[in-house]
């Protein structure tokens, strides 16, 4: 008899064995919220034949809060209303980020049809090819050594040979949602974001992984600097996302759009 841990190394398997690379979207944040949702739905109802992976970029700034956090607690209001930054929720865990234009989104839905496999395997087995991936890229450019390497719970920091601890950058925060058919794990990567405007619109969070030794935003944070192209060949590598999709389930996403994520009540739930 299979043990359970070895029907969740097939599903591994699997995932890094084919995905899709998904090439269109909704233009919304919103909808791409909305994306997110409905693949996981369709992972957890058994209609995702393989692990989707997609990447995208707001055209311009919003605020996007984990599915439990609370508003004014973690952002500035008053402050997102002067920059004309939006609100939104999405619907995986995490703290907030602020989206925009230098800040690539990454999404990997995966299906698991004997079961999700535990937390702390998901995170490992989506973390671990990204920075390396990512630090592949960094080394590509020839500039001083630098590599991508993972801290905390799910960020991804920036660091190299003798950096101390406390000059470590976060440049990625990433979340997940786990179904018990279906993993959705999404996140940032920060490469040539607006860190002053997060400072602004963000406040100092509630919790924060003891790594960031109660930094402020602008001492935490740091862009790649490698552009979107690079970053796009960087999470096709790392999720083998080698077989080209298009199509999305618009009726999902327009359903939940509606009841979500356009939504004030489901913005300010909390």
């Amino acid at each position: 008899m299979r043990r359970p841990a070895d029907d969740h190394e097939a599903d591994d398997h699997a995932a890094r064995a084919a995905a899709a690379w998904l090439e269109s979207a909704p233009q919304s944040v919103a909808g791409q919220l909305a994306l997110d949702e409905a693949l996981l739905e369709l992972a957890h109802e058994g209609l995702l034949a393989a692990p989707c992976v997609r990447t995208w970029m707001a055209d311009g700034p919003a605020v996007v809060l984990g599915s439990s956090c609370r508003i004014d607690a973690e952002v500035d209001r008053a402050a997102c209303a002067a920059a004309g930054v939006p609100i939104l929720r999405r619907p995986s865990g995490g703290g907030t980020v602020v989206v925009g234009p230098g800040c690539l989104m990454w999404t990997v839905v995966v299906p698991h049809p004997a079961g999700a496999p535990p937390i702390e395997a998901i995170h490992a087995g989506m973390l671990g090819p990204l920075a390396a991936a990512v630090s592949t890229a960094l080394a590509a450019t020839g500039g001083p050594p630098r590599r991508v390497e993972r801290r905390g719970t799910s960020d991804l920091v920036l660091t190299g040979d003798g950096t101390a601890a406390a000059d470590e950058r976060k440049v990625s925060g990433n979340a997940l949602r786990v179904r018990r058919h279906g993993v959705l794990y999404h996140g940032t990567l920060l490469d040539a974001c607006d860190l002053d405007l997060v400072a602004r619109v963000l406040r100092h969070p509630p919790r924060e992984p003891e790594y960031r030794a109660g930094r402020p935003h602008g001492a935490f944070l740091a862009n790649l600097a490698l552009g979107r192209a690079a970053l796009d060949r960087a999470v096709r590598t790392a999720f083998n996302a080698t077989a080209a999709a298009a199509d999305w389930p618009r009726d999902r996403v327009e359903r939940l759009v509606r009841d979500r994520y356009a939504s004030a009540d489901w913005t300010s739930r909390l």
